[in-house]
């Protein structure tokens, strides 16, 4: 075999095991040798695109084009030349790709069974989706190419336009016709049936689409699947606009840093691909972020930048408002986006839900009251879990205003359940502060001291610190006059189940909630042994209070031994990461708050699946003898200077 034939079959293998840069390096040499024919060229233009090199890809799909006509393979000819249309069409180039589609038009007139139909007749449909907002001609060719796509065998396109079909049926109203579509496809993704772009196209379209719905469950459960799929073939977590997608994932999730780190992560690829219309969701989801941890003029910029790539920054901007203390500017602001918007039915209930908030601190209820009723009309019509949520979040706050303490507790008793479902920290948070308020009028101090404690530190845990303060100052209006704060010192252990949504999902509600029990039954045992303070419930843990280190860390030990001997006799038992450390906090009750308990928390986070982490003061001022690994020191959210970090044994 000639040296050029052997460098063409080695980049055909590393394209074909996902190794983009070996396939890249390789076929690029074959190309300086000139032994690259028209389908290495098609393949260099892979390899191109997916180590970021969009331009190459374009230059090397145009030569490829050249030489299937000079070989006389016309139906590949035709068919890259479909691909030339779609890499200028992702950039927005809307004259070259007309042009180039037109060529693809031209040559597959010569024969009706040549590939390239199905992707034409596909493209019609997304031409009569962006230009005309047709959503059923759109419907018609997406049935069409679906029809074309079984009989020639091409799963890339079936995958594609059932994806589309599906997503057209859901910006139509009919939700439960076309969810099921979005979902036949996205299995198709994570069974590993198509080629890396088409499933990078199902996979960020069904994302897109949970997203405008507010299904967050369903787009994390096809994000985890496809995460894995991905790490099983060595294909990159798909770049871009699908990280966007995962940004507002995490931020939902409470995890703030992954967020950001996503979202600008998309800011430095989304240039390089020339997809630069998805910069201003990108801006806008940093923006989310900062204004939750309290970084106004960051979030005030990425706003601005979202608004300048033409992402409207409502609702994030007039929220922006309402948290610098201007509430009639995000009054305003939020009246004037939802008359702007049109019928948008997905960005309505958002932007509805962040005017009910602004018109209650308001104390305008008439327009708080308008805002719930129309929201509860979106969930309605559309009926996913989230939105479901948001509208009982709403309504319980309309009651509470309106001075109807039980009809107000029924409510947010309801939408913290439902977004406990939901996994979403940060909004079960923001319920439960409503609830303290509420159970404090119905004389319940103990229930509302509760609330407000556990959204107190789900909002320290994710790093919200405007909300911290916010769940803080409702404490301190809540406590009584034996609990005025003191200064202590305390050694503090934060657990917490590591990987429960997906054992949920495993065994079912019911499993669950006898194994939450025997948890919560074994650990608080524990814990009293010890002489450990349970302050309360953090989602699936506890957060402890220990007289010393000492019995911090021996207790953190015990549990460990506890769940290793669960899994010995019973083949199975929850992971549990534990995280501690002692110092001076504020004592109001059986409350402590301030920098250190703060400290611990962000130390438990770093902990995985049945690890002990503490700080090595901790350790070093203990006498129990605890062995125990240099982790190094660590820089914690929120702290100046970094933490030094060990891990203690178990064994």
């Amino acid at each position: 075999m000639p040296a050029s034939d052997d460098l063409m079959v080695r980049g055909r293998a590393a394209l074909d095991g996902h190794a983009w840069d070996e396939a890249y390096a390789t076929l690029s040499q074959a190309d300086a040798a000139g032994a690259l024919t028209g389908e290495g060229l098609e393949l260099l233009a892979t390899a191109s695109y997916w180590t970021a090199r969009p331009d190459g890809a374009i230059e090397a799909y145009e030569r490829a084009y050249a030489a299937y006509l000079e070989e006389g393979d016309r139906a590949r000819a035709a068919m890259v030349a479909f691909r030339i249309a779609e890499q200028h069409g992702m950039r927005m180039s809307i004259a070259q790709a007309q042009g180039w589609a037109q060529r693809a038009f031209r040559l597959a007139e010569e024969d009706p069974t040549w590939p390239v139909h199905g992707w034409l007749i596909w493209v019609q449909g997304l031409m009569f989706w962006i230009m005309e907002g047709d959503f059923v001609s759109a419907i018609e060719r997406y049935d069409e190419a679906i029809a074309f796509a079984a009989a020639s065998g091409d799963e890339d396109l079936a995958a594609m336009s059932l994806h589309d079909k599906g997503h057209a049926l859901c910006l139509l109203g009919r939700v439960d016709e076309g969810m099921p579509l979005l979902d036949e496809a996205m299995a198709a993704v994570v069974g590993g049936e198509l080629d890396p772009a088409a499933a990078g196209y199902v996979y960020c379209g069904m994302i897109g689409v949970c997203s405008k719905l507010g299904d967050y469950g369903r787009a994390t459960e096809w994000t985890d699947a496809t995460l894995r799929w991905c790490d099983r073939h060595s294909v990159p977590a798909f770049p871009g606009v699908c990280r966007v997608h995962r940004a507002e994932l995490n931020t939902f999730h409470g995890h703030l840093d992954d967020a950001e780190a996503e979202a600008l992560a998309a800011c430095e690829e989304l240039p390089r691909y020339n997809f630069v219309s998805g910069l201003g969701p990108a801006y806008y989801e940093i923006g989310e972020v900062r204004r939750r941890r309290g970084d106004l003029a960051g979030s005030e910029d990425a706003y601005a930048r979202a608004d300048d790539h033409g992402r409207p920054p409502e609702p994030g901007r007039s929220l922006l408002r309402f948290a610098e203390g201007r509430v009639s500017a995000a009054a305003a602001g939020i009246g004037r986006a939802l008359q702007e918007l049109g019928a948008n039915h997905c960005t309505r209930a958002r932007l509805l839900a962040a005017q009910v908030d602004i018109a209650l601190a308001d104390d305008d209820i008439e327009t708080a009251a308008s805002a719930a009723d129309q929201l509860d009309a979106v969930v309605a019509e559309l009926g996913t879990s989230s939105l479901r949520a948001m509208a009982s979040t709403a309504r319980g706050g309309v009651l509470a205003a309106r001075g109807d303490a039980e009809g107000a507790l029924a409510s947010l008793r309801r939408a913290r359940r439902e977004w406990q479902q939901l996994d979403a920290p940060l909004e079960v948070a923001e319920v439960r502060l409503r609830l303290a308020s509420v159970c404090a009028a119905l004389g319940d101090d103990d229930a509302a001291r509760s609330e407000a404690r556990a959204a107190r530190l789900a909002f320290e845990q994710s790093g919200a610190r405007p909300a911290a303060e916010r769940a803080r100052r409702v404490l301190q209006q809540l406590a009584t006059d034996d609990e005025r704060p003191e200064r202590v010192g305390r050694a503090f252990m934060f657990t917490d189940i590591v990987g429960s949504t997906d054992l949920i999902g495993a065994i079912g509600d019911e499993a669950w909630e006898d194994l939450l029990a025997w948890h919560d039954r074994t650990l608080t045992a524990v814990f009293a042994a010890h002489g450990g303070d349970v302050g309360h419930h953090t989602g699936d843990g506890f957060f402890v209070a220990f007289p010393d280190g000492d019995a911090a860390l021996r207790c953190a030990v015990e549990v460990q031994r506890a769940l290793a001997e669960h899994r010995r006799s019973a083949g199975f038992a929850l992971a549990v990461r534990i995280g501690v450390h002692a110092g001076e906090a504020t004592a109001r009750g059986d409350d402590y708050g301030g920098a250190e308990v703060h400290r611990a928390a962000r130390i438990a986070a770093l902990a995985g699946a049945g690890q002990i982490f503490a700080s090595r003061s901790t350790v070093n001022d203990a006498t129990g003898g605890v062995s125990v690994d240099d982790v190094g020191e660590v820089a914690l959210k929120g702290f100046t200077e970094p933490v030094a970090i060990v891990r203690v044994s178990s064994a």
